[in-house]
């Protein structure tokens, strides 16, 4: 079965010195073998969900987020059973990116539903895997033919976060269900990544809206851990992880 893999990304020496650390962390434990059953802890874990993005007829830009440095694996089929692969990419993430991995998937068919599947595997650790996860778009057709956008802005803006005990962003739901959606969702920025939330809010009915607060995201962001804090928050959110895996983004940029 021939696969189309894209080259990895260049290792730089602060990236060596990331993975001998790693290494060396490990022989600091006497280098006494982990039982394989034993060592879920040391896998690699998809910390906020998968995304697909910026699609067009025959490409589109899959990413993700580690819990620690890893190398993001992506497979890529037309059918759900990936029983043929038609691309293959890696991508290192790394502490400069937050642990946050893209890869471009390119020379795609046109208008054809298209199937991922995402995993990390750890530097030190050979053969040591994260769980893998399953995404999906819709390429652009190649020539005229309708295609639905579904609009959003302030997200989780004005002190509003996610109440879990009202199932947090259930307004993504319905959108996640229409598998003809081929793009969309374009957060309006600046409510998503400064705007705090409160620990609660009254309701006009007398009811308690409680919001998960994180540190990031009860304060007005300021300072770059705080900006990546804040678009984090809303990926603790159960809705938007399966609507980002299965509906591609548009991001657009706006000034306040």
């Amino acid at each position: 079965m021939a696969i189309a893999i894209r080259a990895k990304q260049g290792l730089t020496r602060r990236h060596l010195l990331v993975r001998s650390a790693s290494s060396v962390a490990l022989a600091g434990l006497g280098g006494l073998a982990t039982p394989y059953l034993g060592r879920a802890a040391d896998r690699p874990r998809i910390a906020s969900g998968l995304a697909s993005g910026d699609v067009s007829t025959d490409s589109a830009v899959v990413w993700a987020r580690a819990d620690r440095p890893a190398r993001m694996r992506v497979e890529c089929s037309t059918v759900e059973s990936f029983q043929t692969i038609i691309r293959a990419a890696s991508s290192d993430a790394l502490p400069e990116s937050d642990f946050t991995s893209k890869v471009l998937l390119d020379g795609l068919p046109p208008g054809q539903d298209i199937f991922y599947r995402l995993r990390f595997e750890d530097f030190a650790l050979s053969g040591i895997s994260g769980e893998t996860q399953v995404g999906h778009f819709r390429t652009a057709p190649a020539g005229k033919g309708s295609i639905s956008f579904v609009w959003s802005g302030d997200t989780a803006g004005q002190g509003w976060g996610i109440d879990a005990s009202r199932g947090g962003m259930r307004n993504l739901r319905q959108p996640c269900s229409k598998t003809a959606l081929i793009f969309s969702f374009i957060p309006a920025i600046r409510s998503t990544l400064i705007v705090r939330s409160h620990s609660e809010l009254k309701l006009p009915n007398g009811e308690i809206w409680r919001n998960i607060v994180t540190e990031e995201k009860s304060v007005v962001a300021h300072s770059l851990a705080q900006f990546r804090g804040n678009y984090k928050y809303n990926l603790l959110d159960d809705n938007l992880r399966a609507f980002n895996a299965q509906v591609p983004m548009l991001a657009q940029w706006v000034r306040s």
